[in-house]
């Protein structure tokens, strides 16, 4: 491992790479496809002779270029069936006219032919306007995230231009050519590169980069990926990805540590819960739970800290599972489930090469484990599973029983404290961990009255059910007003806090604690 700093820190670069892993399986790739697109673009940034600053913009950009992809999952999931299996078809379809004829063709997909035409005329009618502006939003949601992390204003430039493509048909479609910044046009053609050469091997990629020449790609990288292709490909699939690109990282060398190391994380936890309407806020609302327990529990105050951060990552395994799964109202097949059941163990693959990150991924691999053997993902029981895993258990469980799901509303709180001291009861939970999460959600601050940006007690009871995903019609008749009045207050909900879509309103939620 080549995590050389000081106990309690984190390398950005490590936090960065191993939320990668997850994004790989979010587009229906194998973990590490981000990790050697970097490497392809760190070798591409070399042979174009980049000065150092712009190898961090290569660099970053090249880690976080779809990291804002899975956060409208719910609307891909909801009008093509399959959200990764959709972002996967990036990969196969050429952009233009013939991508999103393939795309068309996804509408209502898994559901009966009946079914898959309504959903075609609903899209039509107006679920278009929830895609509109879908793939330029993701760049400006990544480019968020890495102003969070506090990367440089080269990063964050090259991240929000970074599906805009040479011949001024990207997104959205505002430059073209050399206007492009160089950092965003190597991660592009990288990202490209490495599915064809894995795919095919140096042939394929040199063949991609050359039909695609003056459309998508930058001429002058294309023809330099034909002539130097030995040197780029070089060792890419022998090669440890992981290490090579920690190694690689450029002169920023940015160490993590306090509060950075746990703002850092709070913000890809909150990106990573922007998944599913059904989960905003979840990982921060458990971390905040699993830690107050932790000290009623008389954990250290390291150890405290290792379990509230623990809390934030817990869940980063959830961008390997498809929101057709995680947004169903249905009951689940025995395939889903099991796919339900690996997204523990994903998060800990994630985490576990790095050395600051690898403890977190033990506790939380261990969050969905039972005392009598009945979790998963590994069926651990009784003392076998950690007491900081028992807390977040507890903590999770609690959490998720505070909020909707796609089959059920939200639990009462005395409802939720029943059925919780139900799990322990039953042996499957841990009786003290229980108490412990239960007294610490009994103290946790009211909301305030008026909310941030000005918004009313009704507006924030609005903003709640438009960030869950429900239509106008549905808020109407969950608040017993009219839909007119329904979508008076979402107009001025929008003005007042600078949102243009859900997801928009959603991350402001969950950025203000406005949800349960």
């Amino acid at each position: 491992m080549l995590s050389e700093v000081r106990p309690g820190t984190v390398r950005l670069a490590e936090l960065v790479a191993a939320l990668s892993l997850g994004i790989d399986l979010g587009f229906g790739q194998p973990m590490e496809h981000v990790l050697r697109q970097c490497l392809i673009a760190l070798r591409l940034a070399e042979r174009t002779g980049q000065s150092e600053g712009s190898r961090v913009a290569v660099y970053y950009t090249a880690l976080l270029i779809n990291v804002g992809c899975h956060s409208d999952a719910h609307e891909q999931a909801k009008w093509f069936g399959d959200d990764i299996a959709l972002k996967s078809g990036k990969y196969v379809h050429l952009p233009g006219l013939r991508g999103a004829a393939a795309t068309l063709r996804l509408v209502g997909a898994g559901n009966p032919l009946l079914r898959r035409f309504r959903i075609g005329i609903e899209l039509v009618l107006s679920g278009h306007r929830e895609l509109d502006g879908m793939i330029a939003s993701h760049s400006k949601l990544a480019q968020a995230l890495a102003q969070q992390l506090g990367l440089p204003p080269a990063v964050l430039e090259a991240v929000g231009t970074a599906y805009e493509q040479w011949d001024g048909h990207g997104w959205p479609g505002k430059i073209a050519g050399d206007a492009i910044p160089i950092a965003s046009r190597i991660a592009q053609l990288a990202e490209h590169l490495e599915v064809a050469h894995r795919g095919g091997g140096s042939e394929a990629a040199v063949a991609l980069a050359r039909r695609r020449s003056g459309k998508q790609f930058d001429p002058k990288l294309a023809a330099l990926v034909h002539d130097r292709a030995a040197d780029i490909f070089a060792g890419l699939d022998s090669i440890r990805a992981w290490d090579a690109v920690i190694a690689a990282e450029p002169a920023l060398g940015v160490v993590l540590e306090g509060q950075q190391f746990d703002a850092a994380l709070l913000a890809i936890a909150n990106f990573v819960d922007l998944k599913s309407p059904f989960t905003l806020g979840h990982s921060a609302a458990v971390a905040e739970l699993a830690a107050s327990a932790g000290v009623a529990m008389g954990l250290s105050a390291p150890e405290v800290q290792t379990l509230r951060r623990a809390g934030l990552v817990h869940d980063f395994g959830r961008l390997g599972v498809s929101n057709s799964i995680w947004d169903k109202p249905g009951p689940l097949g025995a395939g889903e489930w099991e796919r339900i059941r690996m997204h523990p163990y994903i998060t800990e693959r994630m985490l576990h090469q790095s050395a600051a990150l690898a403890p977190l991924g033990a506790i939380a691999v261990q969050h969905r484990e039972r005392l009598d053997g009945s979790g998963y993902p590994r069926g651990t029981a009784g003392s076998a599973i950690s007491v900081p895993a028992r807390i977040m258990g507890a903590a999770d469980a609690y959490q998720a029983m505070r909020e909707p799901r796609p089959h059920r509303p939200a639990r009462l709180l005395d409802e939720a404290a029943r059925l919780l001291r139900g799990e322990a009861r039953s042996g499957r939970l841990a009786g003290d961990a229980v108490e412990a999460v239960l007294e610490a959600a009994g103290h946790r601050a009211r909301l305030r009255p008026e909310g941030p940006a000005g918004l009313t007690a009704r507006e924030i009871e609005v903003l709640r059910l438009v960030a869950r995903g429900l239509s106008t019609k549905e808020i109407a008749q969950r608040l017993a007003m009219s839909p007119k009045t329904a979508g008076n207050h979402i107009e001025h909900i929008y003005a007042k806090i600078d949102a243009k879509n859900r997801v928009a309103a959603s991350l402001f939620a969950v950025e203000h604690g406005l949800l349960p």
